[in-house]
């Protein structure tokens, strides 16, 4: 690689190389430092200035820019909360140490010792009195004005889309707060947090493909957990009325702007609560993260406004399906009747589908997209809903919802099935869809049993997807762009 002024990349790597050998012979190993006592930062000189000014300061970060010549040089130096600038005066340093600095490159790392003032210019500077070189950069950083574009390499190197991107930085700022303020919003509400297993005999809570493991001590296979629910209302059982848990799942899918194959997923259960409950509680906490995050209840994304204000509509899923395709399987009773119609609406499904698989394909198909403000779809078929109890004025469907926003689901809920009986039997019916080729379909969970036949009271339990939400907060248009490294697949060997 060549860069613009002709000077090859590997020759300026070899060149810093040298550089460090030559510190190394002197003596002066820039490694050394195990501390720097840092007592201010960029960002508080700058927003602080009047009552900063002509006082003494310790900032330690990385060289971003050099300017200058002669006898004074302008540095920026990038901490974590942004950049100041460095005022370097060869008549206060002494000749030797300036000299020093001045072979100092973009992107090493230094603490420095100096006095708070303003430049002719307006510029909130440090006038250096020390300095000292706490690490040496070996690599290369980005051009400065056209930063790092690469998506592929953001996502791959991180380290560096933070250096020199900010933006990525307040992205990650935000996520970190928007988990707080959803911490703060459930203990508050009496919620106690707990932590489950990540790995287990069964992968269960959900319909998705495990990633398999073998515990080698045991000599069984296990699998990552693709939800957080079954142990969660094992805990519902044993006697906690109010649980959550914020934590990471895995699920062997594709991935695409929306899903990445680990994800952070918020769910909690509360006993003695439906599905209804679940729902005002999803508005109220929507609506109190945009406040603490946002400051109003109106989110922008990706061109579209968001209302976060409560009461979200609320629609049954088949009242939706027959709201834009004219047909109406609540009343069609027949598996044949309801795959002839889904046939005509060009869907792609096999002849065995299920009514309730070829509501929801209907539904994906045709009605997803057009739910821009924050719906929930409510009373999902039973077959689609292995573990959500059934709505007995309608026992073809559940006591189930949805929250769908600018055509993505963000939560999916439900009033929890603790019919042990009713559950088995519905296991079983997913065994058979597993036997005949469903991957993704539930595995039979004989503890689940256990405990369902112990005694699980009436639970209301929530999955929120916390990328997702924190894409929608932040305005980032990947998945992508809001975990901090992403699954990638492995470059090719060099």
């Amino acid at each position: 690689m060549t860069l613009e002024n002709g000077e090859n990349l590997s020759e300026l790597l070899q060149i810093r190389r040298e550089k460090l050998a030559k510190l190394m012979e002197e003596g002066n190993d820039p490694f050394k430092q195990t501390k720097y006592s840092v007592t201010h930062y960029a960002k508080a000189l700058e927003e602080q200035f009047e009552e900063m000014e002509g006082k003494k300061v310790s900032l330690a970060g990385r060289i971003m820019s050099k300017r200058g010549q002669g006898k004074v040089g302008f540095y920026d130096l990038q901490d974590s909360t942004g950049r100041t600038q460095l005022f370097l005066k060869k008549d206060l340093l002494g000749e030797e140490l300036y000299e020093e600095i001045k072979t100092l490159d973009i992107g090493d790392i230094l603490g420095i010792k100096g006095e708070v003032f303003k430049t002719k210019m307006g510029q909130v500077s440090v006038r250096v009195e020390e300095l000292v070189l706490l690490s040496k950069s070996l690599q290369i950083l980005p051009e400065k004005f056209h930063g790092l574009k690469d998506p592929d390499l953001r996502y791959r190197q991180r380290y560096v889309d933070i250096i020199m991107n900010p933006a990525v930085k307040d992205v990650f700022i935000t996520r970190s707060k928007i988990m707080n303020a959803i911490r703060d919003f459930l203990n508050g509400r009496g919620f106690l947090e707990v932590e489950t297993p990540v790995l287990s005999n069964l992968a269960g809570g959900a319909n998705a493909r495990p990633f398999a493991t073998h515990h080698n001590a045991l000599d069984i296979p296990m699998f990552l957990r693709i939800a957080l629910e079954l142990p969660l209302k094992r805990l519902i059982v044993g006697g906690f009325d109010k649980v959550y848990e914020l934590s990471r799942v895995f699920r062997n899918e594709g991935m695409d702007p929306t899903h990445n194959p680990e994800f952070t997923m918020l769910e909690t259960y509360e006993a003695y609560a439906d599905y209804e409950d679940v729902m005002k509680m999803v508005e109220e906490l929507l609506y109190d993260v945009s406040l603490k995050i946002k400051g109003t209840d109106t989110v922008e994304y990706q061109g579209d406004e968001i209302s976060f204000k409560p009461p979200f509509k609320r629609a049954r899923m088949v009242d939706l399906v027959k709201e834009h395709t004219g047909v109406d399987f609540d009343s069609i009773e027949d598996q044949s009747s309801a795959y002839a119609e889904g046939i005509k609406l060009g869907l792609e499904i096999e002849k065995h589908t299920s009514i309730g698989k070829i509501i929801e394909e209907a539904f994906d198909t045709f009605v997803e997209d057009k739910l821009i403000q924050p719906t929930f779809v409510t009373h999902h078929p039973v077959d689609i809903s292995p573990l959500a109890k059934k709505d007995y004025s309608n026992p073809k469907y559940t006591e189930r919802f949805e929250l769908f926003i600018r055509g993505s689901e963000y939560a999916n809920a439900f009033s929890e099935l603790n019919d042990p009986i009713d559950q088995k039997e519905r296991f079983e019916s997913q065994v058979e869809n597993k036997n005949s080729g469903d991957d993704e379909a539930h595995p039979y969970d004989q503890d689940f049993i256990n405990a369902l036949e112990v005694g699980l009271p009436p639970t209301g339990g929530l999955g929120i997807g916390i990328d997702r939400l924190v894409m929608l907060m932040t305005d980032q248009r990947s998945i992508r762009d809001v975990i901090l490294f992403p699954t990638m697949k492995p470059e090719a060997a060099k």
